[in-house]
């Protein structure tokens, strides 16, 4: 029985997982490890282990109670001793890994010792605004199997050397499973979900509150969703909760509720480029945080002032707009992705810790 490891920090990576762990845990020659670390232990960020509907392997306590440059790098390290220390005790065959966050680049680190070969989701993306753009790349060249959103992202993979052999294109699972649940948050909102700019974190506070000053005086209702653990996060967070209704845990299901329901999207999310077009929604990108990005026909992109801002909401929230999207289709996948990536994870030969680069 192969064992399959997967990580997940936060509870915007356990939305785009939790259908490729149902379909792990429903496979009977798969066996489940599942590594829970960073925001989900922490109070702060809504404690959403709690929300995980799968038994947890290892419980790994890495995060910092600090958000500076010199917090986050140390919660940089202390996630590499902290895995170091799980993958001695339970070693999985492989070790699936999403995304770009800092917490996951030091998992893989933390893996390389013990030959563990990992499997990458969401690599060959681009954010240019975020560190994420450099710690996403050096997990691609950590990993062995590249699991990609679409074709583009695919190709920058193979150009970055791998073998062409192991990179396939699945799709994003989270939009295997949207299934939306319990009574809207609200209905009708203006859904906020604004990320500190990583590489221009030292603008946070004048950024957040050029985007507070924008979203007064609407009609519509204003749900925040707090950010994630990033260099000055607190202070965004700290800034929403003072100006309304803010949410830090929301389950899967009452968020893609309060998504089909909501009149708009505004921030930095890549929600707002990878879920909202499955919902037809509208979307406001600030700045440069997702710039490069695949997006589709339903993000409206703005800079960083009140005026743009407004603008964008206002196009948004029109009823031209919402009816341009009909019919839509979302770039990044078919609803599909969960049984293609596990079909790989049984089929592939994990002999495959020895790497080449490949010329394209």
């Amino acid at each position: 029985m192969r064992k399959i490891g997967v990580l997940t920090t936060s509870r915007a990576e356990y939305s785009i997982l939790r259908p490729v762990l149902k379909a792990v845990s429903a496979d009977e020659n798969l066996r489940l490890l599942l590594f829970v670390g960073g925001a989900h232990l922490s109070p702060e960020f809504g404690s959403t282990e709690r929300q995980i509907e799968f038994p947890i392997t290892e419980r790994v306590e890495c995060l910092m109670s600090s958000d500076t440059e010199q917090g986050i790098g140390m919660s940089y390290g202390l996630t590499v001793m902290g895995f170091a220390q799980a993958f001695a005790r339970t070693r999985p065959d492989i070790l699936l890994i999403t995304g770009d966050r800092f917490e996951a680049a030091a998992v893989a680190s933390a893996a390389q010792p013990f030959k563990i070969p990992i499997a990458h989701l969401g690599g060959g993306d681009v954010t240019l605004g975020a560190f994420d753009e450099n710690y996403r790349h050096a997990i691609t060249k950590m990993s062995h199997l590249h699991f990609c959103y679409a074709e583009s992202q695919a190709a920058r993979v193979r150009q970055m050397g791998e073998d062409p052999a192991r990179v396939f294109v699945t799709g994003n699972p989270a939009l295997d499973d949207m299934t939306c649940e319990g009574t809207p948050v609200a209905e009708n909102a203006i859904v906020v979900i604004f990320h500190p700019v990583t590489l221009e974190y030292e603008h946070t506070d004048e950024y957040t509150d050029i985007l507070l000053e924008a979203l007064r005086g609407w009609e519509y209702p204003v749900v925040f969703i707090l950010p994630n653990a990033d260099t000055h996060g607190r202070n965004i967070r700290r800034k929403m909760r003072a100006f309304g209704q803010a949410h830090s845990n929301l389950v899967p299901g009452i968020f893609y509720q309060l998504l089909k329901h909501a009149a708009c999207i505004v921030g930095n999310s890549s929600c707002a480029l990878m879920e909202a077009p499955s919902f037809e929604l509208p979307a406001v990108n600030i700045g440069t945080r997702q710039e490069g990005r695949l997006r589709g026909r339903n993000v409206i992109d703005v800079g960083y002032s009140v005026e743009e801002i407004r603008a964008g909401i206002l196009r948004a929230t029109s009823h031209e707009f919402r009816a341009s999207l009909c019919g839509m289709v979302n770039p990044y996948g078919d609803g599909h992705s969960a049984p293609r990536i596990v079909q790989h994870l049984k089929e592939t030969d994990f002999d495959i810790i020895e790497k080449r680069f490949y010329v394209v």
